[in-house]
């Protein structure tokens, strides 16, 4: 049992406290202001057995409203809440290009920041994160926690996968891997990548998951222009750009061409993350017009408002209180 306003609880005892007051100080003088000789010739038209049994029921009926007014909680009440949303798998690249500052801060902050937007605008919706470059790893299983997604996501950094490159079939392999068991639809993998392909088998398996029921959606990160890799050094903080192997400068470019024709084979769309633009809007708003499912059903235990029939005593209390009569009959 609990109460809904704990702090009304402290008007019974103030109740109690001025009821033991009456009950020692004022019993046996029905008026206290009044004489005892007055007192006497009234007394003679009372009786005072009934008038005991009053004011019980009237001290009764203040405690049980005063009781009442605290809101008691007792027993439980099972409530069912459904969560419906689809699974979303968020695939990030974080290969050595991502660090390119073509977009501001970088490519791999920029992501970090949109993706942060989206979870927080998710709704009912699983979540997961692949991490991948040359190869991909499983970062975060489907969960329904964003607060820890958010964690997860904090902690990314473009150092994370050993084995540099980018293939972007390893990341929709860890997909198809991780949905392996579910049903052919309410599934969305969002590819996160500048583009870079050291592969050229994405087109080919992003087909092949289309037909589990799969929608692949690519976002580019980056500038057609292209920007220069930079390669700080965590002891000095010096930073170099990446070269080739004769040398010479690398410039990191969008590859939106390949990022468009993955979207296509994967029945999903492309967008593109962009400096001006919120883009995770447009993609939460996607996800949203998606078919959902049935996650997770909860069913949570609560206590039950219970004043009704206490507030019901407490009225009845004052009625009979009200219809006791406090006179002696007179005889004729």
């Amino acid at each position: 049992m609990s109460f809904r306003h704990t702090w009304i609880l402290l008007l019974l005892i103030i109740q109690l406290g001025l009821w033991l007051y009456w009950f020692l100080k004022i019993k046996g003088n029905s008026y206290p202001l009044i004489s005892k000789k007055i007192d006497k010739v009234v007394a003679r038209h009372l009786n005072f057995s009934r008038i005991a049994i009053k004011n019980n029921i009237m001290i009764a009926g203040i405690l049980l409203l005063t009781l009442s007014a605290a809101g008691p909680q007792i027993g439980t009440k099972i409530r069912p809440v459904e969560r419906r949303g689809v699974d979303l798998v968020i695939a990030l690249d974080t290969s050595t290009s991502m660090d390119a500052e073509d977009v501001t801060p970088s490519r791999l902050a920029k992501s970090k920041l949109e993706i942060g937007k989206l979870i927080k605008n998710l709704k009912g919706d699983r979540i997961s994160i692949i991490v991948f470059a040359g190869t991909s790893h499983l970062y975060l299983p489907l969960t329904t926690d964003y607060e820890a997604a958010l964690l997860f996501l904090n902690q990314i950094d473009s150092e994370m996968i050993p084995t540099q490159g980018t293939i972007l079939s390893t990341a929709m392999n860890q997909a198809l891997e991780s949905f392996s068991n579910d049903v052919d639809k309410f599934k969305v993998m969002l590819l996160i990548t500048d583009g870079e392909d050291h592969d050229g088998k994405a087109v080919e398996i992003a087909s092949k998951a289309s037909e589990t029921g799969l929608i692949i959606n690519t976002v580019g990160v980056g500038s057609k222009s292209g920007s220069l890799i930079p390669i700080k050094d965590k002891n000095t903080q010096k930073v170099e750009y990446k070269r080739d192997s004769n040398g010479n400068l690398i410039t990191s470019t969008l590859n939106e061409s390949i990022l468009k024709e993955i979207a296509i084979a994967g029945r999903g769309s492309y967008f593109w993350f962009a400096n001006s633009a919120d883009s995770h809007r447009e993609i939460a708003f996607a996800i949203e017009r998606m078919e959902k499912k049935t996650i997770s059903t909860h069913e949570f235990s609560e206590y039950e408002d219970r004043y009704q029939l206490i507030g019901l005593a407490s009225l009845l209390c004052f009625i009979i209180s009200f219809t006791i009569p406090t006179k002696n009959k007179t005889k004729k």
